[in-house]
């Protein structure tokens, strides 16, 4: 099973990054391996800094159709991505480690992918992180949305059933400490939650 991911899908987060945003997805891997659902995030288990991005996650089958959608976690050590992009490198030791993948539950999805991005019906991410409010925007702010990240992916990408694709984070991004409190959830338009996590950071 594979976990796909599209970077600066948010305008005001690739700015926040100083990142120009793209015209089309770029996408990086992340090792089944990474994948957890635990309550507890081991942060000062990673040797560098640990950042959250808050991403809707969806579920495919092997055409790239959604069966459901998550809230999840791309867990990054910005400062290892910072240094190794510098050098031209690939920068998998800042997005690849133990827990890089968290995922809330999982809520079925039969609207498709055009109505993720759709003013009328895209769901909305929150973040809050000791009770602040860290994250927050509509599916419908993307510059990028699910659909077109999904239909560039099925064309070249083995996509399986099972594969996920984290779809994304808006901006305010920033380092989790050890005694963190995480509360993320996924809210559809009319405000009915969808997924959610919580998590405490060691």
């Amino acid at each position: 099973m594979a976990v796909w991911c599209t970077i600066r899908t948010f305008q005001a987060h690739a700015k926040e990054l100083g990142n120009e945003a793209p015209t089309e997805p770029i996408f990086f891997v992340k090792p089944d391996g990474c994948r957890t659902e635990s309550s507890e995030l081991h942060v000062s288990a990673h040797p560098g800094e640990v950042h959250i991005e808050t991403e809707c996650v969806v579920r495919l089958n092997q055409h790239g159709d959604i069966d459901a959608i998550a809230i999840g976690l791309d867990l990054t050590d910005r400062a290892a991505q910072t240094i190794l992009r510098a050098d031209g490198l690939p920068w998998a030791k800042g997005k690849t480690f133990r827990q890089a993948a968290v995922l809330g539950s999982f809520y079925p999805w039969r609207l498709g992918a055009e109505a993720l991005s759709d003013s009328k019906t895209a769901p909305k991410i929150e973040l809050d992180v000791n009770g602040e409010r860290w994250q927050e925007a509509s599916l419908s702010e993307m510059s990028i949305s699910p659909a077109l990240q999904i239909q560039s992916l099925i064309q070249w990408a083995p996509v399986s059933t099972g594969d996920l694709l984290f779809t994304g984070t808006p901006q305010g991004v920033a380092q989790l400490q050890p005694g963190d409190v995480i509360e993320a959830r996924l809210l559809a338009a009319d405000g009915e939650l969808l997924s959610s996590y919580s998590g405490l950071c060691r």
